[in-house]
Parts: structure tokens; sequence; C-alpha cells
């Protein structure tokens, strides 16, 4: 009996992916003086899991990417000769990581209780979400939240209470 001749398909190349697998297309990398303690204070505050960790001789660190939540932030030290400065030297951060938690009650207790300044505190607000801002021990702005169910009358007198401070 003769056998029937099968034509094998060449098997597509699979596509690169230009992003990392857990990756999005913005990530926040944040520059800190004490890094590798930043990464402790960050699983003690907000959970976060340890992905990666690359020390430099005298332990500090050139590269490192924790996850909170389902979300990836990359981390190094400032070394001498950087462009980057710490907000802790800057005075002030200019810009806030925003996290969403089902239980923002819990984590703004857990990130309070493990040394974080509060800046405004965590409230129900206007625009329906439970949410406050925090300012972590190495100077970077942190916002959390979980999104709530508010009617519109209550968001609208949140709302008048919160344009009040802009009256002269």
């Amino acid at each position: 009996m003769a056998r029937k001749k099968t034509t094998r398909k060449k098997a597509k190349p699979k596509e690169f992916d230009f992003v990392p697998a857990g990756f999005r297309t913005v990530t926040p990398y944040l520059s800190v003086k004490g890094a590798a303690q930043a990464l402790e204070w960050y699983k003690k505050a907000f959970g976060a899991k340890e992905l990666s960790r690359e020390e430099v001789e005298g332990g500090m660190l050139i590269h490192a990417r924790i996850k909170v939540g389902d979300s990836i932030v990359m981390l190094s030290d400032i070394f001498p000769g950087s462009i980057h400065k710490s907000p802790l030297d800057l005075g002030a951060s200019s810009v806030t990581l925003h996290v969403y938690s089902k239980d923002v009650d819990r984590l703004w207790k857990q990130a309070v209780d493990a040394g974080a300044r509060v800046d405004s505190q965590l409230d129900d607000m206007f625009w329906g979400e439970r949410y406050g801002q925090l300012t972590d021990p190495f100077g970077h702005s942190w916002s959390l939240s979980k999104r709530i169910p508010m009617s519109k009358q209550e968001m609208e007198r949140k709302r008048q209470e919160a344009m009040k401070m802009f009256e002269r």
C-alpha cells in the first residue's frame, strides 16, 4: 500500500514581543537614596514582591524590580555622576505612584504603620473613590485608592466641600 505524502507546514517564527512578560508599556523607575532599604520598606508597606535585585560591591542596587499588586516598579540607587536626584534632595517628588487596592483601608494602615507620612487623609472623594496620599521615607509620593459606589448627590456634596479650598 502506497503511503500518502504529507507536507508539513513550516512553523511560523514566534513574534518577538518588545515588552517583557509582566510589564506594560509604561513602567515607573524610581531613583532612590538607599534603594535596598526602600525595597524592603515597599515589601512591608505595600506587600511588594521582589522579582530581581542586582547589587554592586558595597551593597548598592544598580537595578531591582518589585511587583505591587499586578504592576512592576523598577528602582535603583542614585550613583555619583547620575543625572537623577532623590526627592529628599529636591524637597519633593514630581511624580505620584497611584495604587488601587481592594482593601485600601488595610493597605493604608500598613503603609502608615511602616512609616509613611500622610499628606492627605484617606477619605471618600467626589470622583467616586476612597483616596489618600502618602510619602514614603525615601521621598516618593504614593496615592492609594479604591473605587466606591456613591450617589450623585453625595458626589456633588463632596465636590462642593472640596472646591471651598479654592475660594478666597
